[in-house]
């Protein structure tokens, strides 16, 4: 020990001047101009690949790039020793010395210039100017990014024309145009103005019977008035929550089951859609919706109804795709934790934080430390996503119980006490037979005895898929037997830490533990730290949710104005990295972001504000001086033409044609008719219609089968529920037109609007008439009145054969391109 001891104090006492020693001659500008010519690009070149941190890999523990680090080595010693080639790993490996340590691996020998270039540098001392990065790894340039600095409010700017601004929005518009040497656009009609009004709020096209209320209240009050009154009539009505929670399921990713080759449903999946859809509804604050979200299991509650709501909230972080096909349950963890992060990151904060699991992120401010971070916050979440293990299923999922209150619906039956014993008594047999088989063959084996016909594989499939089978009965009922109230959404694990840092993403390299904390590109002065005893995700939830935060605001309001012109400021809403693109309006969007935050972060006041803005008046009228100048409409010179949602556009046929059922269904067609099966066998279920579009009901309703949407979402450009999707795309394919000729659907539309005329007025004109006003909210000109009822006049004369006339009138305009596009 005394030895010891003394070796350690000779050490620390003799290592000054040997450093000192070594220090000098690296000091000298030829050794280092040396190093930066022949010796930094081997380095960079051969090795940094494997072995630097901006390649996210330290294999063997040795990183070679940096000084510190290239002297400290590896797991075989010190990499180099200044002034003696010899003596650390780094020249044994390039010189292949060793046949168990050759660098490059599965290369030929680098070339007799390069080592000697190498001998020579170490020889000279080793001078090398790289200095470790310690700290911040974040740059003054990260931090300057535009979208990484502070929301500032700006004072409105002045402008030439006075008269035509109604809000401080339009100053910002209005300034953009007039330093461009444009105007903005007349404002559209207000019959235009009400129909976009309608879609754009509640999804849904104005009734005749609201386009006469709308005209007389602009004849009496003006059209600041009636736009307003208006606004907060949709604002209130149940089916803007509707609409606007299925831009933020988009965002969500939500589906309702697994995707990928298994595909498995997930039948409580439902339950966070109906979250979101009263969370709007209710205009929760968007900072208290994302902590609800985040860790809504964290929250202090009132009530067990309130303790329900928060625990389905958190079916955010759970409604994501799953590979359920996956073997290695170490993997399995890892993805789910990875899809999670990707969704917080992109959704919330338009960043690709996901991209630094291998590597630290090529273009924006993110290391793999910020990765592993985030990912001891979910590895130390407990990810409740409630299927069964089953020969297509291999990772069992637990649904999340919820408190058991009377108004939550359940699908499943219960079952009696006396059958629950039972399957508990069979699962405690099958375990404890397979424990002693395992013993035997154990001991068979030590013995030198054939172990085989003990065990045998068939014996483990059954008692595995048996157990799996009963476990997914017991976890869905109580010890009565009575059938629980289930959901997906996530609890902290019983045992919280930090995560390994895995090199270059590979489960089976674990490297550094990285300590939970938040991505360090945003500094924001916060007294809520990670504790040893939390998960961290309510502290995350509320480092995004701050007021100061520059992105949750800002990504926010975007993603609100896209929704409401046709594209965001910032067009890559789910972008705001420097592959994004810019905004175009930056002083608008730090005013919306401030007041939005401002006035409580409500999103109907939001809305509320936008809409009544004169640039969201515009019309979409054609100036090509403008467009010549401003081809994409990035200063918004005009409003925007865009066509319909797949939703809206199912949704408007069904409220035309007077069939929509505007009650919300039980549950949803997964959750209480398919329930927790392999999506591949659903087609043999004679409960489940083969056309999944056959509902009546709001198209928020219908199923969301990954890989199987109904066909009225899946052509018409439906969010991919994989993914996090802030903007969809706008196809115009052939097979739309095929869709709307001879769908099933679109025909019983077009069969119901015809009886609905024949019901409502009894002429052809007076039907051409309420035909155009219900589909398009104006009246047919002289042309359309005559060219309709040319038509329908040239139909037989029974009545059965006028009505088939008529239903291909009504599916000639559910057809046109008014219908499905706003102007």
């Amino acid at each position: 020990m005394m030895r010891y001891a003394l070796g350690v104090l000779l050490f620390w006492v003799l290592q000054p001047a040997h450093d000192a020693a070594a220090k000098e001659p690296m000091e000298t500008q030829k050794g280092i101009d040396f190093f930066e010519s022949r010796v930094r690009p081997i380095l960079v070149k051969h090795c940094y690949d494997c072995h630097s941190v901006s390649s996210g890999a330290a294999e063997g523990g040795l990183r070679v790039d940096s000084r510190k680090a290239i002297r400290a080595g590896g797991k075989h010693g010190p990499a180099i020793v200044p002034g003696k080639p010899l003596a650390g790993s780094l020249m044994k490996a390039v010189r292949h010395s060793d046949p168990k340590l050759k660098m490059p691996p599965d290369q030929k020998r680098l070339a007799d210039s390069v080592i000697a270039n190498l001998t020579t540098w170490i020889k000279m001392g080793a001078p090398d100017p790289r200095e470790e990065k310690t700290g911040s790894t974040i740059t003054k340039a990260d931090r300057s990014f535009w979208a990484y600095q502070p929301v500032k409010e700006t004072a409105a700017p002045r402008v030439a024309n006075k008269t035509w601004p109604k809000r401080t929005i339009d100053n910002f518009v209005l300034a953009k145009l007039e330093n461009n040497g444009l105007a903005p656009s007349a404002d559209a009609t207000p019959q235009i103005l009400l129909r976009r009004l309608h879609f754009d709020l509640v999804g849904l096209p104005p009734s005749p019977a609201a386009a006469k209320r709308f005209l007389r209240r602009q004849a009496a009050k003006g059209l600041d008035a009636a736009l307003a009154a208006e606004t907060d009539e949709l604002l209130a009505s149940q089916r803007f929550g509707e609409k606007w929670g299925r831009h933020w399921l988009d965002v969500a990713r939500f589906g309702e089951s697994s995707g990928g080759e298994a595909n498995i449903s997930f039948p409580y999946a439902w339950r966070f859609r109906d979250y979101v859809i009263d969370a709007v509804n209710a205009d929760v604050p968007y900072n208290r919706f994302l902590v609800e979200q985040v860790a809504g299991d964290l929250l202090p509650f009132k009530n067990e109804s309130e303790r329900a709501r928060l625990l389905i909230a958190t079916g955010f972080l759970a409604v994501g795709p799953k590979n359920l096909g996956q073997s290695d349950p170490r993997q399995f963890r890892a993805d789910v934790v990875d899809e999670q992060i990707n969704a917080l990151s992109r959704g919330l904060m338009a960043s690709s934080v996901a991209c630094a699991r291998c590597h630290n992120h090529k273009f924006d401010p993110f290391s793999m430390q910020d990765y592993y971070a985030l990912a001891g916050i979910f590895g130390s979440t407990k990810t409740f996503f409630g299927t069964a293990v089953s020969p297509a299923n291999r990772v069992a999922g637990d649904p999340l119980p919820l408190p058991r209150l009377a108004e939550q619906k359940v699908f499943h039956r219960s079952i009696p006490a006396k059958r629950v014993a039972n399957l508990k008594a069979e699962l405690a047999a099958m375990q404890k037979d397979e424990k002693e088989k395992r013993a035997a063959v154990l001991t068979a084996v030590r013995s030198g005895k054939d172990p085989s016909g003990i065990f045998t594989l068939r014996d483990a499939l059954r008692i595995f898929w048996r157990s799996g089978a009963i476990e997914g009965q017991l976890e869905k009922v109580d010890e009565a037997g009575r059938a629980l109230s289930l959901a997906m959404g996530v609890l902290d694990q019983q045992k919280v830490g930090d995560a390994p840092l895995f090199e270059r993403g590979d489960v089976s390299r674990p490297s550094t533990t990285v300590p939970r904390r938040f991505p360090e590109v945003v500094q924001l002065s916060m007294n809520d730290k990670i504790t040893d005893e939390a998960s961290g995700r309510l502290q995350l939830s509320h480092w995004l949710a701050h007021p100061d935060h520059p992105l949750t605001s800002r990504v926010f309001v975007n993603r609100v104005w896209r929704h409401l012109f046709g594209s965001g400021l910032v067009r890559t809403v789910d972008n705001f990295g420097s592959t994004g693109e810019r905004p175009s309006h930056p002083r608008l969007l730090d005013h919306l972001a401030t007041q939005f935050v401002n006035n409580g972060w409500s999103l109907k006041a939001l809305i509320r504000e936008i809409v009544t803005s004169r640039a969201y008046r515009q019309a979409s009228t054609f100036d090509r001086r403008a467009f010549l100048k401003d081809p994409d409409n990035r200063l918004l010179w005009r409003f925007a033409k865009r066509r319909l949602d797949a939703e809206a556009i199912r949704d408007a046929m069904l409220v035309v044609s007077g069939e929509m059922n505007s009650d919300r269904p039980e549950a949803s067609l997964v959750g209480r008719v398919i329930g927790d099966r392999p999506i591949s066998l659903i087609g043999l279920d004679k409960r489940v219609p083969a056309d999944l579009d056959g509902s009546v009901h709001r198209s928020v309703y219908l199923p969301v089968i990954r890989d199987r949407l109904p066909d009225a979402l899946e052509l018409f450009d439906f969010a991919e529920p994989s993914l996090v999707t802030g903007h969809r795309e706008t196809t115009n394919v052939p097979v739309q037109a095929l869709y709307l000729m001879n769908s099933p659907f679109v025909q019983q539309r077009a069969d119901g609007l015809a009886l609905r005329l024949l019901r409502e007025v009894q002429t052809d004109k007076q039907r051409v008439e309420r035909a155009f006003r219900l589909c398009f909210t104006r009246s047919p000109d002289a042309e359309e009145t005559k060219r309709s009822l040319a038509f329908l006049k040239d139909s037989p004369t029974d009545d059965e054969a006028r009505q088939l006339t008529l239903t291909s009138f009504c599916q000639a305009l559910l057809c046109t391109a008014e219908f499905r596009n706003l102007d």
